[in-house]
């Protein structure tokens, strides 16, 4: 149930520069250390919050124009663009930390940024889930969907550092998860473009569908 007398659409966009703040802050720290301690993972994982950036910028886009479906349909195919983006830097970074067979000296750093995220993006997630739902909005509601999926990759990077941290035999655990995971972003992002494209697209949130 929706709390009464709540302004969503300033909620939302609440939330979406709060969204910008935090990912830029994340993909600087987690590519700088990425690369300084050679890891394919954590440095792909602070290019990924970029997307997050890109996908909350189109939502301020979006919502400063009060509603207009074809801005709608514009900007749920361009996150669905983004997640086929995001898939496919994900499972390219993974096959290449598998083919050259390498690890970083600690995930230590990863670790942490991913606890981190894992935290905040919950909140961000199930907040914006509230927003989609109260403004029936898609391009929120995929906004949420992608937030959904930078808690996959702070999952996927947390579990795969804590094992290299207990058992360094386990070099390739990360990267063979996140080809799966790769897979499952790419299709939800394809899910989101076919949407857009339909004649029978309304901008109507399918939240809990």
């Amino acid at each position: 149930m929706m709390a009464p007398g709540v302004d969503w659409r300033r909620r939302a966009l609440w939330l979406a520069g709060l969204t910008i703040a935090y990912n830029l802050i994340e993909g600087l720290v987690s590519m700088a250390f990425g690369w300084a301690d050679e890891s394919v993972a954590l440095f792909g994982f602070g290019a990924d919050s970029f997307i997050e950036v890109a996908s909350a910028a189109i939502v301020l886009w979006k919502l400063l124009d009060h509603g207009s479906l074809e801005r709608e349909r514009k900007a749920t195919r361009t996150i669905g663009w983004l997640f086929l983006g995001l898939g496919a830097g994900v499972a390219a970074g993974a096959l290449l930390q598998l083919a050259a067979r390498e690890h970083p000296p600690t995930t230590v750093p990863g670790l942490v940024i991913s606890a981190l995220s894992l935290s905040f993006m919950v909140f961000l997630w199930r907040a914006k889930l509230r927003a989609a739902k109260a403004l029936d909005s898609a391009t929120v509601e995929a906004d949420a969907a992608c937030s959904r999926a930078c808690i996959q990759l702070s999952a996927v990077l947390f579990a795969g550092s804590l094992a290299f941290l207990l058992a360094p035999a386990l070099w390739w655990v990360d990267a063979a998860a996140a080809l799966a995971l790769a897979l499952l972003i790419a299709r939800e992002g394809w899910g989101m473009v076919k949407a857009a494209r339909s004649e029978h697209f309304t901008g109507g949130c399918g939240c809990g569908h």
